[in-house]
């Protein structure tokens, strides 16, 4: 077989996968491959549509591949948190049908329009009266239409990115966007975000508190209550409480804070529900054995990026060898680098591989279904790895 360009459609459907040590087996891919498995991703999203206490949205930004999206749609997902435009673009080729939620809170006036009357888009984020009236005056005023006000808290250190440094409004200034979106006739929504891979469970409990406060001081009546994403997933490092245990905080905070009367709660996972479906499958290009350095096909420039942004959010990684696990072997330490002529190319640290590493040996990465494609780039000519399909995903 030509591992150099080998022809994926016609690969995938010479047989199924089992895993990526099969898809090595049989292929020997020379590019990086995302090994993506639909029944991991279908079970996750059952849990999160079965055990959270309201609507779930899923965050497209994490993951906009069409094999997702159409995975998600057929087992139950209707709605779809977008941030652009071409991702609703994506969602409709994919679940035509589906509810869109234009969750971004700063937007051109193109953009809302081509939302509202080319997509059919009926629910905008706001999180500054400026945007407010921009989006009045593009829709006019509305019940069918629903504002989402964004509000912010001061980061809690329980997450890996902390969305209030960019986005939300003070609680005070929430009240009174809410205030000014009923005034001009749209349905209110009050959403938070309490910050990407958060593992605090009383991080919602203490945004929901908090909310109910800025519906008292409004003196409104949601349409909804969306407490965001930031749902966490197990990575290499980290320990990460059961799904249940968030669900129950939030419903309990909900009950608490509004005095039984919580509105219609929503959620918006992205990786916490499509990170475990995807491993990354690279191939050993070079070993400098003397000086503890391995060269591999892809890196922070493609399905590795986050990993240099957040060494938090290090992947579970293993080697595959002639297409089987390499296991209970001799390790020591190696500097992991990315194929392109960039010293930022480099993993962070330094990550525990066999002694005896050599040239095209395979190092899977798991758990990168989220934020491992959607932030690849076309670097120094290496394009992002392509997807192929398989039984089980490697995730922790």
């Amino acid at each position: 077989m030509n591992t150099l360009a080998f022809d994926f459609a016609r690969l995938e459907l010479a047989r199924p996968f089992a895993d990526a040590a099969d898809v090595a087996r049989a292929a020997r891919p020379e590019e990086p491959v995302f090994c993506f498995s639909a029944a991991a991703l279908a079970g996750r999203a059952r849990a999160f549509l079965d055990g959270f206490p309201g609507e779930v949205a899923y965050a497209v930004k994490s993951n906009p591949g069409p094999h997702v999206l159409k995975t998600l749609a057929a087992a139950g997902v209707a709605v779809f948190d977008v941030a652009s435009v071409e991702e609703m673009a994506d969602v409709r080729a994919a679940a035509p049908k589906a509810v869109l939620h234009y969750h971004n809170p700063v937007k051109s006036r193109a953009e809302i329009a081509r939302a509202r009357f080319g997509f059919g888009c009926a629910r905008f984020a706001v999180d500054d009266e400026a945007e407010i009236a921009k989006i009045a005056g593009v829709v006019g005023s509305s019940l069918g239409v629903e504002l989402a006000v964004r509000f912010r808290l001061p980061s809690h250190g329980a997450s890996a990115h902390d969305f209030s440094s960019k986005f939300g409004a003070t609680p005070q200034e929430a009240a009174d966007l809410l205030r000014r979106a009923v005034a001009l006739g749209f349905a209110p929504v009050l959403t938070f975000h309490p910050g990407s891979q958060c593992t605090d469970p009383a991080a919602w409990a203490r945004h929901i508190e908090v909310a109910a406060g800025i519906v008292s001081l409004a003196g409104v009546r949601l349409a909804a209550l969306n407490v965001g994403g930031g749902f966490p997933w197990r990575y290499r490092d980290g320990v990460v409480p059961p799904l249940g245990v968030f669900f129950a905080a939030i419903e309990a905070a909900a009950n608490a804070a509004f005095a039984g009367d919580a509105p219609r709660l929503e959620c918006e996972p992205g990786r916490g529900l499509v990170a475990g479906s995807t491993s990354l499958l690279t191939r050993v290009k070079l070993v400098k054995g003397k000086r503890g350095e391995a060269f591999i096909n892809d890196g922070v420039y493609g399905g590795l990026m986050e990993v240099a942004q957040a060494p938090t959010l290090a992947p579970p990684h293993r080697v595959i060898r002639n297409g089987r696990l390499v296991a209970a072997a001799p390790v020591k330490p190696y500097v992991v680098y990315g194929p392109t002529c960039d010293p930022l190319d480099r993993l962070p640290g330094a990550l525990m591989l066999p002694a005896d590493l050599s040239e095209d040996d395979y190092i899977e990465f798991g758990a990168l279904g989220a934020y491992g494609a959607a932030t690849a780039t076309c670097f120094n000519g290496y394009k992002p790895a392509q997807v192929l399909d398989v039984e089980a995903a490697f995730s922790l």
